[in-house]
C-alpha cells in the first residue's frame, strides 16, 4: 500500500504543511519571539470508516504551535495619593522612585515624571 501524501486530498494537505512551516519561519525570525523556543507543525489524520468498512470519511488537520510574543518590561511605581488611596504609575525616568531628575522643561521631577511638591502634603509656604 503506497499514499503518495504530495497529491493527498488533491496536494491540499501537502499546501496546508508548506502553510504551517511559513508560519513557523515567520514566528523565528521575529524578534519579539523567543529565539529558542519550540515550535510544532502538526499533522493529524482522522478516518471515520462506514458500518460496511468499505469507505472511510476523512479529515486531514495541519496546525502550527508558534512561540509566544515575549512580554514588554517596565517598572511601576505604587504609593498613596493624598487620599489615601492607592495608586500606581510607571517608573519612566530612572530605576528608582526617589531618584530626582529634570524633565526637558528644566523641572525637577521624580522617577515617574511628577514634581515632588506636587505629591507633598501641607507644604510650608
Amino acid at each position: 500500500m503506497n499514499v503518495d501524501i504530495n497529491n493527498l486530498a488533491g496536494g491540499a494537505m501537502a499546501e496546508r504543511i508548506n502553510r504551517e512551516l511559513k508560519k513557523v519561519a515567520e514566528n523565528v525570525m521575529d524578534p519579539n519571539t523567543k529565539a529558542d523556543a519550540v515550535r510544532t507543525v502538526t499533522v493529524q489524520i482522522k478516518i471515520k470508516p462506514n458500518d460496511a468498512r468499505q469507505i472511510g470519511n476523512t479529515e486531514i488537520e495541519v496546525k502550527s504551535s508558534l512561540a509566544p510574543a515575549k512580554g514588554v518590561p517596565t517598572q511601576f511605581v505604587f504609593d498613596f495619593d493624598k487620599e489615601g488611596k492607592a495608586v500606581m504609575k510607571e517608573l519612566n525616568l530612572s530605576n528608582d522612585r526617589n531618584q530626582m531628575a529634570m524633565n526637558d522643561a528644566g523641572d525637577v521631577v521624580d522617577g515617574t515624571g511628577t514634581s515632588p511638591s506636587a505629591k507633598v502634603v501641607g507644604l510650608y509656604k
